[in-house]
This record gives structure tokens, C-alpha cells and sequence, in this order.
């Protein structure tokens, strides 16, 4: 009797040891102690996000779900393990600092199962991701990615009809409560508005797995993925329809580490725009040697109809030889490294190997060389995937990159497409700007040969490209890497009076917001859309935008709303660069900017480009200004709706 009654006790005892250390709690605090993420053992993974004293999202849960078994479902813990690590990064291609602070604490919570979870908390936002350690491959039907807000918050999304996305929908605004599960889901990465605080959604290091989307709940969001394909059929010369499709969102191997699911978390809205996070957390360099990775401008020629005209044009233009040597010419008169060939270059869209016999492209190699510019050939991604060797053979004409269009999927199909491409291409020293694109995620720091992505909607939509959706831009798709938005307009309009039709095609938001566009916005690649035509006209503006570099030492946010207003200063060298856009909201803004940045005791010449007193109207008024400045001096900025300013400063 004694002995059942001990027996019972132990069991008893037993069971309270392992209803004890299901409920083990964990906390993670930032390295400045204002953001603390509490983890908590019990059915599910449950975690919190807490800044400050102020709860931002409570009782989110996390897990993988596998065929035969869901990850993070009744875990059974195993050991825990903490970090700290304050590390120094320098990106091959630095889009915002040429170094990067990567300071985090780190905690990795291991279970029974062969899975462990890794939490990062950094300053200015919080990070997780699923590391799995199993035998041979595993079919996963499901994430869990569930987070719950405590009040209403305002969310700006991206919201398209379905997975077949570019990523160029407008945004939208909705509030957590009136986000039903019924509509429509959105993109990442995606910007919640407590009032108080601003945290933006996305993911890193995504790789052989599906882009995750976002849908409403009611009380938060939770995610939604594509289905891997399995069969394909004709679309077109430039896609596929998907026929079948598996009940899995990925099949890969059963060891590995899972993308990162990231919040940066912010006070201001100017710190939305200097976030590093994807950085932070994407994949170490794979390239051994990446000095032929030359970022720069490009002259593009769609945009514009291939139309170059005037006393100096003395040829049929159009899709030809001399039309494209016109561009060169121009290239190089203003020190632009690239020209691209958009489509058109080849006899068909189907064919790389064949040229257009009217283009001569081994004569546009040879000339490109002689005038030191190098040329970009467009291609579909259906014409690329079914021609992988042809990196091999345009290595061997001179080709310096490509532009790979209309992909418009981020299944894990394609997700896998994209890496093996730049892999490809890097092996052959060819860059990679991928257009009808989903957003940046952490390939383009694995690949440095990736320059840009298109994923945004830019200036090639004409009347559907408003500064009014394009002030969320900085905050948000460039806030997680680099875009290629393709700016660049000589003929500028206001949106009420706004007509355009290639070839002279316009845009809506004044001069100086166009100037300004190139400091803003950041792309490995940055196209110059319009005519050489007008950039000859309109010199002293091209002498600017040509003078702004594409990769920067600094940036520093100095004014910023999102949807409204942004104002950014870069330095590059000792020179600074500044630009300021504005929205359609108010008829004039006017700021006042500190430029305490500026070196101590260093005089600068400054030379700005503003909205003239007629931009409200004739969008395409601006004055040009030339002044000295210090860094004790406070200088007055105005804008008008849908206007911009623009200035470099250089020490004397």
C-alpha cells in the first residue's frame, strides 16, 4: 500500500515537473532595454512585443506545420540558449551606410522534435525564424505566423487580387477590426500605425520557400502562402499557367534554417526610412570576389518610346543602331555607367541569341566599350529559364547585365528561380535587376550581383504614379531594399492637368520632385526614364541627377511622415546630397532643416533646385539656387503639392 501511495506521489510529482516546464517563460530585451519580446511555453509558442510599458502585440503564436507533425504545437522543450552580438557589416553594394551596426540579443529555444526557434531583439525592432533538424526532405503544409494587436491599429497594405502579383497595386488603408478574413490579402511588407509607434512587417533570407503574405483577422493578421506548382502550362511568350499545384507551400530539405519574420518598431517615422533590418538578417555574401560589381545609372529607353529627335538627330529613331548609339553618346557625355535595351533589342522575345537585325548589338558592345558604357539586355523570365547558358554566351559578347521581366509569382518554385538565376549570372560577372518582382528579402546581400528590383509601383504607370502613393514608398518598399522606380521625368504635371502618351510621355509631381526622387529613393540601378532629348534641354538638371551616386557612407532622415512627406540627406564621400518630396495634401509645405550633420568647421558651396512659384500649377517651374552653408546654420525648405527639393553640398 505504502509503495502504490509513493508510486502515486512520484507520478504526481511528475507530472507537476512536466506541466512546469511546458509553461517556462523567457524574456528578450533589446540592447538599449526599451523593447522586450516575452516568450511563453504552453500549448502553442506564444510571444509579446512590449516598448517601453507599451504593449504593441500580445499572445502571438508561431509553427511550422509538417506533413505528420506541426512545429511549435505542444512543445517540448529541451534547453535554451542566449547571446549578445554587436558586429560590424559592410555591404558589397551599401544602399543607406557603407557600414552597418548589427547589434542584437539573441535567444534560440530548442525542442523535442528537431526544431529550435531564434529570437533576435535589436533596437529598433524584434526578429524570429524556425531552424529544423531532420532527416532527408519535408513537405511543409503550413506557417503560423498570428499576431494579435490590443487595440485598432491603422494598417497601410498593398492588397492584390491574387498570389499572380507584381507587388504594384497602390496602397490602401484599413484598420485591424475592419480588415475581415474575406478580403483581400496583402503583400509584405506591410505598416501598422499604433499612434504612437510604427512597425513594419516583412522577411529576410528567404530561400527555397514561398513569399509569405498577410491576412486580416478581425483582431490582427496571420499569414497566407502559395502552393508549390507542380505542373505548368502555356501563357503566353512571357508565362506560364499553373495546372496543378500541391498541398504543400514547400518541399525542402529537413535541415535548415527558415526565413526570418521581422518587425522593425519605431518612434519616428524618419527611422522607417534608415532601417537596416533586411540587411541585419539576410544571408553572408556567397561571391568570393565581387570588385566587378559596378552599381551606377542607366539610360532606359521604353519609358520614353526610343525617340530621340532634334537638329542633332539626324536617323529614323526607333529600335536601331543609331538610336542606340544616340543613347550612348548620351551615356557617356554625362558619365552614366549603363544604357538598357528594353524590349525590342531581339527578333523575338522567345529568342536571346538572335538580335534585332536592325539593333547590331555586337556593334552597340563594341561602341559601349570604346565610349566606357556598358549595355543592359531586357529579357522575360520564361525566355532566361529556358535558356540558363545564355550568362555563359553573353559574357562572351560583353554584356554587363540583365533585366528579367514579368515573373509576377513568389511560390517557392520562383522563389528558387530567382536565386539560381543571379547565381548563375554571378558566375559569369552579370548583374540582375529583376522587374515584375516581388520585394526585397535578403537575396541581393547573398548575391550582390542583384542590384535592384522593380516590385513597386513606379513611374512607368503614368497617371496610376502619384506622389500621394509613392510618399509611402521610403516608409515602407524601399524601407526593405532597393527599387527600381525608374524616375527621371522632363515634362512634369500637376494631377489635374496631367496627359501623357508615349513617346513623350510625363509625369505628376513638379521638376524639383523629380531631381529629388534620385536622393530618396534607393536602387543599386537607377534609371534616368525620360529622352536624351529633353536632358540635353534641360542640362543643368541632368547635371544633377548625373552627379547623384548610387550607393551611399551615410543617410540621414532629417523630415519624414509617411504618405506625406520625406526629407533625406546623404553623404557619400565628403559631399552630402539632399531630397524632398511631398504629397498632393497641402498646397505648400515649408520645414526648417538643421544642418548640424554637416563636418564642424567646414564651409559648403550648396546648390539647390526648388519648386518654382508657379510648380502648384505649371508643375515644371523650379529655381535654381546657389549658396554657402555650415553646420550651424538652419536653412528654409518649401515645397509645393506634389513638389520636391533638391540640393548637393560640397566642401570648399
Amino acid at each position: 500500500m505504502k509503495t502504490i501511495k509513493l508510486l502515486t506521489c512520484l507520478f504526481l510529482l511528475l507530472q507537476l515537473g512536466n506541466s512546469y516546464s511546458q509553461q517556462k517563460k523567457f524574456e528578450l530585451l533589446s540592447p538599449n532595454g526599451e523593447i522586450k519580446v516575452s516568450v511563453a511555453l504552453e500549448d502553442k509558442i506564444y510571444y509579446s512585443i512590449k516598448i517601453g510599458n507599451d504593449e504593441l502585440a500580445a499572445k502571438n503564436h508561431l509553427a511550422l506545420h509538417l506533413k505528420g507533425e506541426s512545429l511549435g504545437l505542444n512543445p517540448k522543450f529541451s534547453g535554451s540558449k542566449t547571446d549578445k552580438i554587436n558586429e560590424i557589416i559592410k555591404p558589397v553594394v551599401p544602399l543607406k551606410f557603407s557600414s552597418v551596426s548589427n547589434n542584437y540579443n539573441n535567444l534560440v529555444l530548442s525542442f523535442k522534435g528537431g526544431y529550435s526557434v531564434e529570437f533576435r531583439a535589436f533596437d529598433d525592432g524584434i526578429a524570429y525564424r524556425f531552424l529544423t533538424a531532420k532527416k532527408g526532405e519535408m513537405e511543409v503544409l503550413n506557417e503560423d505566423f498570428a499576431v494579435n494587436f490590443p487595440e485598432d491599429y491603422l494598417l497601410h497594405l498593398q492588397q492584390p487580387e491574387s498570389f499572380k502579383t507584381s507587388y504594384e497595386e497602390s496602397y490602401s488603408k484599413t484598420t485591424v477590426k475592419d480588415w475581415k478574413p474575406s478580403d483581400k490579402m496583402a503583400t509584405l511588407p506591410v505598416l501598422v500605425d499604433s499612434k504612437k509607434y510604427k512597425i513594419l512587417i516583412s522577411e529576410s533570407d528567404l530561400s527555397d520557400y514561398p513569399a509569405m503574405f498577410l491576412k486580416g483577422t478581425g483582431a490582427g493578421i496571420t499569414a497566407t502562402f502559395p502552393k508549390t506548382p507542380l505542373e505548368f502550362g502555356p501563357d503566353g511568350d512571357r508565362s506560364v499557367k499553373i495546372l496543378k499545384e500541391a498541398d504543400y507551400i514547400a518541399k525542402t530539405a529537413g535541415t535548415r534554417t527558415f526565413p526570418w519574420r521581422y518587425f522593425v518598431i519605431t518612434k519616428e517615422d524618419k527611422q522607417l526610412i534608415e532601417n537596416t533590418m533586411t540587411l541585419k538578417l539576410a544571408p553572408k555574401n556567397e561571391l568570393k570576389e565581387a570588385s566587378w560589381i559596378k552599381p551606377g545609372q542607366a539610360s532606359w529607353e521604353w519609358w520614353n518610346g526610343a525617340t530621340p529627335y532634334g537638329p542633332d538627330v539626324n536617323f529614323v529613331s526607333g529600335y536601331n543602331l543609331d538610336t542606340y548609339k544616340y543613347y550612348i553618346d548620351f551615356a557617356s557625355k554625362f558619365g552614366i555607367k549603363y544604357i538598357i535595351m528594353d524590349e525590342g533589342w531581339a527578333n523575338s522575345t522567345t529568342d536571346p541569341y538572335s538580335p534585332n537585325p536592325n539593333v547590331d548589338v555586337q556593334e552597340l558592345i563594341r561602341y559601349g566599350k570604346e565610349k566606357k558604357v556598358g549595355i543592359v539586355l531586357w529579357l522575360t523570365w520564361l525566355t532566361v529559364d529556358k535558356n540558363r547558358e545564355l550568362f555563359k554566351t553573353f559574357k562572351e559578347w560583353g554584356i554587363a547585365g540583365v533585366k528579367i521581366d514579368f515573373m509576377d509569382r513568389s511560390d517557392q518554385v520562383m522563389v528558387n528561380y530567382y536565386e539560381e538565376v543571379v547565381k548563375e549570372a554571378a558566375k559569369h560577372q552579370i548583374f540582375v535587376d529583376f522587374h515584375g518582382a516581388f520585394k526585397p528579402a535578403g537575396l541581393e546581400y547573398k548575391y550582390p550581383n542583384l542590384l535592384s528590383y522593380e516590385g513597386v509601383r513606379g513611374m512607368e504607370q503614368m497617371d496610376g504614379c502619384k506622389p500621394d502613393n509613392s510618399l509611402y514608398l521610403p516608409f515602407m518598399r524601399n524601407a526593405v531594399g532597393p527599387m527600381d522606380y525608374t524616375p527621371g521625368a522632363m515634362i512634369s504635371m500637376q494631377p489635374e492637368v496631367y496627359r501623357s502618351e508615349r513617346p513623350n510621355s510625363a509625369s505628376i509631381g513638379t521638376r524639383a520632385y523629380q531631381l529629388a526622387l534620385f536622393v530618396v529613393f534607393e536602387s543599386g540601378l537607377q534609371m534616368l526614364a525620360d529622352n536624351p532629348t529633353l536632358y540635353y534641354r534641360e542640362k543643368e538638371c541632368t547635371e544633377f541627377i548625373t552627379a547623384v551616386p548610387t550607393t551611399w557612407d551615410e543617410t540621414k532622415a532629417l523630415e519624414a511622415k509617411a504618405g506625406q512627406y520625406a526629407i533625406v540627406a546623404k553623404r557619400k564621400g565628403s559631399k552630402w546630397f539632399i531630397g524632398g518630396i511631398t504629397n498632393g495634401a497641402e498646397k505648400e509645405r515649408t520645414f526648417t532643416l538643421d544642418l548640424n550633420f554637416l563636418k564642424s568647421g567646414k564651409t559648403y558651396q550648396a546648390t539647390s533646385f526648388e519648386d518654382g512659384i508657379n510648380a502648384g500649377y505649371q508643375a515644371m517651374d523650379y529655381r535654381k539656387k546657389n549658396f554657402t552653408v555650415n553646420n550651424k546654420n538652419v536653412i528654409e525648405v518649401k515645397m509645393a503639392k506634389n513638389g520636391g527639393w533638391a540640393a548637393v553640398l560640397e566642401e570648399i
